[in-house]
């Protein structure tokens, strides 16, 4: 496993990064079984992984993190996140001041840990100004409550308008092959600023795996349905273009399709990946990205640009 330190922090964080959105199962990703979660923590641990990423808007996820880490805190870094809550059916943005506090003190119990080492906000909140809200994480990095801020689907601007009044650690950005440049436009803010780039929804929900051979039929409030737009009509055919093209740079290099997508995020700028694992195999396929270094062909290749490949 490779490790990069997280912007100007004295955090060094694993190249992947153990995302911890499936693990909360319910509606969005059907149902978990705690002890799957459990060997998987354990692999992802084993293989090197030293960083966990979750939010309490994920159902059970930071429950059974906490249960799965009982012991092993001092061999992780926690992220979690805050400003999105269930209100129903419907998910709201809430950055108020004691919605951030209540929401970390519920996360700070569930993961069984009195401090967490990266507090991310993981919307903007149209109701509630971004320096109310930094300001509020400032005051519970304080009281060390939190190790460092970041935040999470920030466009340019509203990162650079975060960073000129706050120090941020690092943000969080959809960033997978399907659309590449809506990740990258973040970049030169991050080198700017000096703060890390965390790509998560690299896989797309499973998509970029190669797993799916036809559309499934997921439920409405599946994830893979609401979240990520490619598991539908066009969008599903068009995806499948990168999916080839990922498969044919995973059988050139003789590596899982899941490694070769990592592998491609960490070589054109991300300094960790997220990957959802429900499994220890599949968080044995994914960690192999961290060790495969791709060609300036086979980058340009897997986004789809013109290159002298012979790969068809």
């Amino acid at each position: 496993m490779k490790y990069n330190r997280l912007g100007r922090t004295e955090l060094s964080l694993s190249a992947m990064g153990l995302g911890g959105w499936a693990f909360g199962g319910g509606l969005d990703w059907g149902i978990t079984d705690e002890q799957d979660v459990v060997n998987t923590v354990s692999a992802a641990l084993d293989t090197g992984i030293n960083w966990v990423d979750t939010a309490p808007i994920y159902g059970e996820s930071e429950v059974l993190l906490g249960r799965a880490l009982k012991g092993r805190r001092r061999q992780v870094l926690l992220a979690s996140k805050c400003g999105l809550i269930k209100n129903g059916s419907w998910t709201d943005h809430d950055l108020s001041p004691q919605t951030i506090i209540r929401q970390l003190e519920t996360s700070l119990a569930s993961l069984q840990t009195d401090y967490l080492d990266l507090y991310q906000i993981h919307y903007l909140d149209p109701k509630i100004p971004l320096e109310s809200a930094l300001e509020t994480l400032t005051k519970l990095q304080e009281q060390g409550k939190i190790r460092y801020i970041g935040v999470c689907n920030f466009s340019a601007d509203d990162l650079r308008q975060a960073c000129g009044k706050f120090p941020l650690a690092s943000v969080q950005n959809e960033y997978s092959l399907l659309h590449p440049q809506k990740g990258k436009s973040v970049f030169s803010v991050c080198c700017e600023w000096g703060i890390g780039f965390i790509g998560y929804g690299t896989l797309c929900g499973g998509i970029l795996s190669g797993k799916y051979k036809k559309a499934p039929n997921f439920r409405r409030a599946d994830a893979r349905n609401y979240f990520y737009k490619c598991y539908r009509g066009s969008a599903f055919e068009e995806a499948n273009k990168t999916v080839l093209r990922v498969k044919n740079v995973a059988q050139e290099l003789g590596i899982p399709p899941s490694a070769v997508v990592g592998a491609w995020a960490l070589a054109t700028g991300a300094t960790s990946v997220l990957l959802g694992a429900r499994k220890p195999e599949q968080v044995r396929q994914n960690v192999l990205g961290a060790e495969v270094l791709l060609s300036a062909q086979q980058l340009l290749y897997l986004e789809g640009k013109p290159c002298t490949c012979l790969m068809k």
